[in-house]
């Protein structure tokens, strides 16, 4: 039997078993759940080693900290966060029965989902919530969230994920969001740059597997092409590149310019990142703030080797503001000085280099020295043919720019032109700001927060931590469609299973000072002992169990 015969199978038992999926009951759904938790649990530490071999990381490194938490601890959470929506279902209930609301200016819903339970603890100091659409009432809200589930009558569908080579949660969180959001079966597709985690997840979903609900596979273009054609495949999500997004819609080569005719009709959603920017509004800050802001941005960049979609790439800085210059050497200083990452995302090099040779007056530091960390500077906010705004450079690539503006406010105003006019992509999008210059916005701050274009708005913190939470939605800004795909199409993660429809955006906001120093840092040297005991902590179902393991994590990060 040939991998091709073996794909045709595997999706013939899902096709078998769309329809049980949809009748099983929600205690039954959430005993699943349970099955994934001790089998995460379990495999944990088998997960880190094998994604710190494929990223070239040294397990003893604190860079092994981003492995943890962003692979079995972010699986984790997701699950638990899972496990308490299906709880209240299961009760005739509705997800948002334990989430509190509010009205924004304009009137628009906000649920709030951190913090949610005492196990957010971890996050002290952090919020976040997700901001419906105009016109989404909280009833209406209430009423839609787990539709999905609660709809015994769906025919069943089968979903295809085609995860994301770069971190290790994307496939088997977007594996939870087909299964839960939206009520599918699913065949996971590995990519290539991650097939290693095949036989991990295969423990991970073993459960799943024995009743026909998921499967998992690996190889490239042929097996993707396959799984996209494949009769049997009703839906599709895809994490990536818009390249590689219009590639399946399309066909190979197409020009995004002409006009063209989709080869499959099948509905399609997607995160494909972009050109992220983080703006860091004016203030009068102390020198060690400076510094601390700037190990801040370079670790919006440096993280997971600056291979996320969701990475900063261009810095927005105020033009009048004295401190700008030391800024820029702060972060010149935390470039330099971070821990050397391989560079081990194929193409990474020949995106550096198309970066270097296009800005004659590009910085190189240190880092890989095939793929060394590279700050654009004086980027002009006003060229239309720059092509840092335009191009995801997908690795340790940092543009500044600088804009005008007498005010904090009326600098903020252009920021948020700036980079919905200017930058493409809608996925994340950072501000910065002490309190001071916050107090001194007022309403201002919602308002500009409103009007950035982004799916998820960070304040005071990484976008990142908006994919870590697992009840915020994790998107891009709605109203793309797969003409014009942007950064994507659709949400996932969303653990309080709100209709997609109805939601806008997430909202993050961290202290200006956070204390302890945030474990995803690239500057904290206790990372990789903070992300194991967090593990330990999430894999507790029992929260006074989980508590010492808790403790330790914080112990560790004020370590670090």
């Amino acid at each position: 039997m040939t991998d091709l015969d073996v794909l045709d199978l595997d999706l013939t038992v899902l096709r078998a078993h769309a329809r049980d999926w949809v009748a099983t009951p929600p205690a039954d759904k959430r005993r699943l759940l349970h099955t994934v938790r001790e089998a995460t649990a379990e495999v944990a530490g088998e997960w880190v080693a094998a994604s710190c071999r494929g990223k070239g990381i040294d397990p003893d490194s604190p860079a092994a900290g981003e492995e943890w938490m962003s692979g079995p601890y972010a699986l984790l959470t997701a699950v638990d966060a899972l496990d308490r929506t299906l709880s209240r279902l299961e009760r005739g209930g509705s997800p948002l029965d334990d989430a509190r609301t509010r009205r924004l200016p304009d009137g628009r819903v906000a649920v709030r989902v951190l913090p949610f339970t005492a196990r957010d603890m971890t996050l002290l100091g952090y919020s976040g919530e997700v901001w419906l659409r105009p016109g989404v009432t909280e009833e209406r809200a209430r009423a839609a969230a787990g539709g999905a589930l609660r709809d015994g009558g769906r025919p069943g569908e089968v979903g295809l994920v085609l995860g994301a080579g770069n971190v290790n949660s994307i496939p088997p969180l977007d594996a939870l969001a087909k299964l839960y959001q939206d009520g599918a079966v699913v065949m996971i597709k590995l990519n290539p740059v991650n097939d290693y985690l095949a036989p991990i997840l295969a423990r991970v979903f073993a459960a799943f597997a024995e009743r026909g609900f998921v499967r998992i596979t690996t190889g490239g273009a042929e097996t993707g092409a396959r799984l996209v054609g494949h009769p049997d495949v009703d839906t599709i999500h895809i994490t990536g590149s818009r390249q590689t997004h219009d590639a399946i819609v399309f066909g190979p080569g197409t020009d995004p310019g002409a006009p063209r005719t989709p080869l499959i009709r099948k509905p399609i959603t997607s995160e494909l990142g972009g050109v992220g920017p983080v703006v860091v509004l004016p203030g009068r800050w102390s020198e060690a703030t400076l510094r601390r802001q700037a190990w801040h941005v370079a670790t919006q960049r440096l993280h997971n080797s600056g291979f996320n979609c969701v990475a900063s790439q261009i810095v927005v800085l105020p033009a009048q503001w004295p401190q700008a210059d030391r800024f820029l050497d702060h972060l010149r200083h935390a470039l330099r000085e971070a821990p050397a990452r391989p560079g081990y995302y194929p193409g990474a090099a020949d995106r550096q280099r198309a970066a270097v040779e296009t800005h004659p007056g590009a910085e190189l530091f240190g880092g890989d020295p095939a793929v060394r960390r590279t700050l654009l500077t004086g980027l002009d906010p006003a060229d239309p043919d720059e092509p840092a705004f335009t191009t995801e450079y997908f690795g340790p690539v940092l543009g500044v720019t600088r804009l005008p503006g007498a005010t904090a406010g009326e600098f903020l105003d252009r920021a948020v032109d700036f980079c919905n006019d200017r930058l493409y992509g809608t996925l994340g999008a950072g501000l910065i700001a002490d309190p001071a210059t916050l107090r001194s916005l007022g309403s201002g701050l919602d308002a500009a927060v409103a009007r950035l274009r982004y799916g998820t708005v960070a304040v005071n913190c990484w976008v990142g931590v908006g994919y870590a939470l697992p009840r915020a939605t994790w998107g891009a800004y709605p109203g793309h469609d797969i003409h014009d795909v942007g950064s994507g199409i659709g949400i996932v993660h969303n653990a309080l299973l709100l209709d997609p429809d109805h939601v806008e955006r997430t909202v993050v906001r961290g202290p200006f000072h956070p204390l302890p120093a945030p474990a995803w840092s690239v500057a904290n040297r206790t990372a990789h002992i903070t992300g194991a005991r967090i593990t330990r902590f999430a894999a507790e179902p029992s929260l006074p169990r989980a508590l010492p393991h808790g403790m330790a994590a914080l112990v560790s990060s004020l370590r670090g």
